[in-house]
């Protein structure tokens, strides 16, 4: 049997699933290791493997925040900048738009541009936006250019030529002369030859910031799989939602900067409605992205790092990148969001967040700070997780805003999670609202540790009455991943071309190359379109491509008015042809468990100590009980109980998560937590429960209904409330106010809405009464 493993590097935590034909599937869930990613890597797919061959791993498919966070952070490599004499100053001088607070701000500077400009360098050479040469490429000149650039020390440099889209001869000469001195050369026509210089010049400068960085983390992270038995192939997620190789990754690594987010909206797609919103909540951030027709929305330009408009990112404040990505609206709010007072007094929340490091006060690591996993815990919608637990540190942290706000502690748990709900509701707004869109005809699909007990009062806000919660919600990402095809895109501007046959075929062939397949060959998918305006426009838009002018016209039209409201006819010009080449893979695993398949193992045996990284031979949380020897069957893809889960450590206990594995009451909780019960606990931001496979008591235990009392402002204050599994549901609607326990998240049920376990094992919320949008 082939396995393949998806690992999703979050901000807080990182998720790894092992999937396999099949259908079961094992998962792993560890804190993040910001000081070397790799460490948790590694501690999460030993964790899923557990006593299976890791040589019967067959694809490794990973979506990474590494290049997202270089181009944030300024961590990437110093860039020299080529192109076409007298447009040196382009890049420097850049773009910004003053918004929010920036348009009063009488001491305003603009961010630094991606390239100083003692970076950048000019050759004497002339395109025409035809492709016709003005000016002969100058040899000397980029002689003299290479010559200032390694005098500077700089190792990696992009190019980009005036018109070179057109005509890409002069910058292929440009780039042979510079390798001659400078290790990294990457050129606009390579990575991405579209018309419009400034977002061309950006996006080629980016994929020089980031590839050296991309090449070598790929590259240790083959080294180290290798080093734990797995030699598969290493495929990474692209911003577009596709799958190509670790080696294409590195060298279009502009490509792979939305690589996380874009395995969670897959997922979401995946689910079986047509029309969804796509609502991953993790610890760090929050995401919402629209699914139309089971394919989510595609840009063909975004902005990293730019300053956010209800979620979204306005152009204009970030660098411009110029290659599809999936159309996400982002927040800084998530399960590890601090809380916090403005100047005023005022109650915030985000987007500063506790991370894996310390993380929550409720972790017990080392964090003081309240955050709202602290006031889900005060409110009771969470109690245990595999890392443990603590009310008292989390009453502590709450009790820092209720004294200065002059409420009680629970008044003010239920303010955090109030607003970063809202917080999150605006990049619902973003996607749907603020583009024409009514979201009340889709159901909200929530994933992410933090995102079910969110979900459904963000669906309040907008009279959303269906709410999704997919199985294995709080990995649903690294879920994604394994349903990724092996894709790539590729785009070329030509004015009009006269042959738009040959372009498309071109495209494909380079396509096919980068995938290694070809064309021809079965199973391989090649989707055309083009980029249509009308004649003396500036902008254009995307349709799908047909050779009939008069079809691809009336196409045109009607997205026209679907985007601006206007019906317009005139002429029209082709500006650039557009190529998405898909190719089989392994048939994907069926990720949907049957009824009473084995709960996951999470790793959460990670040392507060921030500079020992989570691995597969930490010692198990204080509590964790003895695993009795249980019969293996290496067929199943349930993971085996790791060697350290049977040696309890003799540090003191906590609560949570021990309050269950030892049999003792949870604070606030009206019925004892079976003692054999490992299958309870779920963590608000995506800390999972552990549980010990083919433990039939366990299982039996986990199947037994409890309850706790927990707050909600429609029964004025806490209340007993029940507490279910998916496994305890056994199909019986369940009214709310309610709590669904998952492995590796909560689901909240408010008052008015109801849940329902579907064949799928998803649960389904639905709003029983009239619900006020905001």
């Amino acid at each position: 049997m082939g396995y393949t493993i998806g690992v999703d590097v979050g901000g807080t935590f990182t998720d790894v699933v092992l999937g396999g034909t099949s259908g079961a599937i094992a998962v792993a869930k560890c804190l993040s290791t910001h000081y070397d990613p790799i460490a948790g890597i590694v501690a999460g797919v030993t964790r899923a493997l557990g006593d299976r061959d890791p040589a019967q791993v067959t694809r490794v498919v990973h979506a990474t925040t590494l290049a997202t966070n270089a181009v944030l952070e300024r961590k990437g490599v110093r860039v020299a900048f080529v192109t076409t004499q007298g447009f040196r100053a382009a890049v420097p001088l850049g773009r910004y738009a003053r918004v929010e607070e920036d348009r009063y701000d009488l001491r305003f500077s603009p961010p630094p541009p991606p390239v100083a400009a003692g970076d950048c360098f000019e050759v004497v050479e002339r395109v025409s936006a035809r492709g016709a040469v003005l000016t002969p490429l100058d040899l000397d000149s980029v002689r003299r250019a290479a010559a200032a650039i390694a005098a500077r020390g700089i190792t990696s440099a992009a190019v980009c030529l005036l018109h070179a889209y057109a005509n890409p001869v002069h910058e292929r000469q440009v780039a042979e002369v510079l390798r001659e001195s400078i290790p990294d050369v990457v050129t606009s026509s390579e990575i991405w030859p579209e018309i419009r210089e400034y977002e061309r010049a950006t996006t080629t400068i980016m994929s020089a910031y980031i590839g050296p960085l991309m090449a070598s983390y790929l590259s240790q992270l083959r080294e180290r799989l290798a080093e734990i038995g797995i030699r598969a192939p290493v495929h990474v997620m692209e911003s577009s939602g596709g799958v190509i190789s670790a080696e294409l990754a590195a060298r279009r690594a502009v490509a792979t900067i939305e690589s996380g987010p874009a395995a969670g909206v897959l997922a979401a797609a995946g689910t079986g409605f047509p029309d969804v919103i796509s609502f991953d909540m993790g610890g760090t951030t929050a995401k919402a992205c629209v699914v139309r027709g089971g394919t989510p929305e595609i840009t063909n330009e975004f902005h990293v790092g730019g300053k956010g408009s209800f979620g979204g990112r306005r152009a204009g404040t970030g660098v411009p990148i110029k290659t599809p990505a999936i159309d996400l609206a982002e927040v800084g709010a998530g399960g590890g969001s601090v809380a916090w007072l403005d100047a005023a007094g005022a109650l915030r929340v985000g987007p500063h967040s506790a991370g894996s490091s310390p993380g929550p006060a409720c972790y017990g690591l080392g964090g003081s700070e309240p955050t709202v996993t602290d006031a889900n815990l005060v409110l009771g919608y969470l109690s245990s997780a595999s890392l443990p637990l603590t009310p008292d540190l989390a009453a502590k942290a709450l009790d820092r805003l209720a004294s200065p706000l002059g409420v009680s502690r629970e008044e003010a748990a239920y303010a955090v999670h109030e607003i970063v709900s809202a917080s999150m509701a605006s990049a619902v707004h973003v996607v749907t609202v603020q583009r024409g869109i009514d979201p009340r005809g889709f159901a909200l699909v929530a994933f992410g540790g933090a995102g079910p007990m969110h979900a459904a009062r963000v669906a309040e806000r907008f009279g959303i009455g269906t709410v999704v919660v997919p199985a294995h919600c709080g990995v649903a990402s690294a879920a994604g991943l394994l349903t990724g095809a092996l894709s790539t895109d590729r785009v070329l501007s030509r004015l009009d071309a006269p042959d738009p046959s040959a372009v498309f075929t071109s495209l494909t062939a380079e396509a096919a190359a980068d995938l290694g397949v070809s064309p021809s060959d079965p199973g391989v998918v090649v989707t055309r379109s083009v980029d249509v305006r009308f004649k003396g426009q500036s902008h254009d838009l995307t349709v799908s491509w047909t050779p009939s002018r008069e079809v691809l016209a009336a196409r045109f039209f009607a997205r026209y008015e679907e985007v601006y409201g206007i019906a317009q006819r005139g002429e029209i010009e082709l500006v650039s042809y557009r190529i998405r080449l898909t190719a089989p893979t392994t048939p994907p695993p069926d990720i949907t468990p049957p009824p009473h398949a084995t709960t996951p193992t999470a790793d959460a045996t990670t040392s507060p100590d921030a500079a020992t990284p989570p691995d597969a031979t930490t010692t198990a949380p204080p509590d964790a009980p003895s695993a009795a020897p249980v019969a293996r069957d290496r067929s199943s893809l349930a993971p085996a109980p790791c060697p350290e889960d049977s040696t309890p450590s003799p540090s003191p206990p906590h609560f949570g998560a021990g309050a269950a594995r030892r049999g003792t009451a949870e604070p606030g909780a009206t019925r004892t937590a079976p003692s054999t019960a490992t299958l309870s606990g779920a963590a608000g931001d995506g800390a999972a429960g552990d549980a010990t496979a083919g433990d039939e008591a366990a299982a039996a235990a986990a199947a037994v209904p409890r309850g706790r009392r927990a707050y909600f402002p429609e029964t004025n204050g806490y209340a007993d409330v029940p507490v279910h599994t998916r496994d305890t549901m056994a199909g019986t609607p369940l009214p709310g106010p309610a709590i669904i326990e998952d492995a590796e998240s909560t689901i909240v049920v408010p008052p008015g809405w109801t849940a329902t376990l579907a064949e799928t094992r998803a649960v389904h919320l639905t709003r029983s009464t009239t619900c006020q949008t905001s």
